[in-house]
């Protein structure tokens, strides 16, 4: 489900693969396969994309639904 819901944030927010796999400092095609849940990506790249996207970590890994912190 994450895979889903970090594509999804990266479209709402107007940025590219490459744009967040330079914020995570990975390979563009390392962060593709994180989207398309064919690697499984890192609790600590979960971490730094809940905190650049203002999400909780449970939003992106499919336990809420809620996505903003309050």
């Amino acid at each position: 489900m994450y895979f889903r819901r970090i594509e999804e944030l990266r479209i709402d927010n107007d940025k590219t693969q490459q744009e967040i796999a330079d914020y995570l400092n990975c390979q563009r095609e390392v962060y593709r396969r994180y989207e398309k849940g064919t690697r499984e990506i890192p609790i600590s790249y979960v971490i730094l994309l809940a905190k650049y996207y203002n999400c909780s970590v449970d939003y992106i890994l499919g336990l809420s639904n809620r996505k903003q912190i309050k």
